[in-house]
């Protein structure tokens, strides 16, 4: 039986592992929780459960569950360091990594030094810190195993492949809500439209980073630092459909793809699973009924965020530090209502101009230049406001 301490446990993905481990009561175990603020779901949860240490975000929300559970309560702690304690929570054989954004880094990196098998879901962690955690894990035995689709469909491909004898690997992406939209709209498109995805249900950051296709941007990153490949053997083409979740070229000719159909329950319970595969939890794909799988280039006048990360990735260093923290800040910004949606691109561009700070050499630095960038990018926002 495997241990879990969930990381994001309220969040989309963390709720969809939470049903994998209800469908599969003899081979999972909650270990661990970490939440924000949504305390009946939670609470919820840790009745259903029984997991032995959960954590919230802050002190008060803490407060607050204790007198909700009544007696039957485990043990319970709250910010920074209660999220590191369950990321390597001593009970727990593999952690999902599933906060969105920077604040999951700290207890990612946690569970990596723990030397425990993880499930990330949370590529921003990948994305600023990918050469100081692959440093880490090679110390201490940890394991990464990709949640997102398109990197689960990278590593099933690869699996047992010659890793010199690829040739490129290709991420999909279905171009979100505003694939077909007229370049001249693209201003004037409120949150609402921007969080009405055609193919996936996600978390509202992760939903508007598709729209722009700056969720593409990070997945390259991470790709680059999960799968040891280089930058220039690494793309992405729009795929409508969402069944094909990634493509591996290699050097004889042969492509090798995943398909499935588009649910994040298929990669969140394979990487539960792994090496084993279980029953899918969704209706096997039938392919005859999709009738035919599109795939074109990347229009980078709709989608001018794709060149601005790949520009990140082949500088590395700070960049995509800088890159991932203003778009935390511009994306933070659209949907509270206050700078438009091409104005995310204006943002992140413009913080991407300012002199680089040198390369981050550890933990500390990241979240130096983390700080700078988002200070940076609050003036610019504060200006277009």
């Amino acid at each position: 039986m495997k241990r879990l301490s969930i990381l994001g446990s309220t969040g989309t993905i963390g709720r969809q592992t939470l049903e994998i481990v209800r469908r599969h009561p003899r081979e999972f175990r909650v270990a661990a929780l970490a939440a924000g603020g949504n305390l009946d779901l939670l609470a919820e949860q840790i009745r259903e459960f029984r997991p032995a240490f959960v954590s919230l975000a802050d002190k008060p929300n803490a407060e607050r569950l204790r007198t909700l559970l009544g007696t039957k309560k485990p043990r319970i702690a709250w910010g920074p360091q209660g999220a590191e304690e369950a990321g390597g929570f001593e009970g727990a054989d593999l952690v999902v990594s599933a906060i969105t954004g920077i604040v999951g880094l700290r207890p990612t990196l946690a569970a990596v030094r723990a030397g425990k098998t993880i499930a990330l879901a949370n590529k921003e962690s990948m994305v600023v810190a990918g050469p100081f955690l692959r440093r880490e894990a090679a110390r201490s035995g940890a394991v990464f195993l990709p949640v997102d689709s398109e990197h689960s469909g990278v590593f099933q491909c690869l699996a047992g492949q010659d890793r010199s004898f690829v040739r490129n690997v290709i991420l999909t992406a279905s171009g979100g809500p505003f694939l077909s939209t007229p370049l001249r709209e693209l201003r004037t498109k409120t949150v609402r439209e921007a969080l009405r995805h055609p193919r996936w249900k996600m978390g509202r950051k992760v939903t508007i980073d598709s729209a722009t296709l700056m969720n593409k941007g990070l997945e390259l990153i991470e790709a680059r630092w999960l799968f040891d490949i280089p930058p220039d053997r690494l793309g992405v083409l729009i795929h409508p459909q969402s069944i094909v979740h990634a493509l591996v070229e290699m050097r004889d000719g042969s492509v090798l793809a995943q398909l499935s159909a588009t649910d994040m329950r298929i990669p969140i319970q394979y990487a539960l699973t792994y090496p084993a595969r279980r029953e899918a939890p969704v209706p096997a794909l039938d392919l005859a009924a999709v009738s035919a799988l599109e795939f074109r280039a990347v229009d980078e006048r709709r989608f001018p965020l794709l060149g601005t990360a790949r520009a990140a990735l082949e500088e590395a260093g700070a960049a995509p530090v800088v890159l991932n923290a203003a778009n935390e800040a511009a994306v933070e910004a659209f949907l509270a209502g206050r700078i438009g949606f091409c104005g995310i691109a204006d943002v992140i561009r413009a913080v991407l101009e300012a002199p680089r700070p040198d390369p981050p050499d550890g933990l500390d630095a990241v979240f130096a230049v983390d700080r700078q960038a988002r200070e940076r990018a609050r003036h610019i926002i504060e200006r277009r406001s």
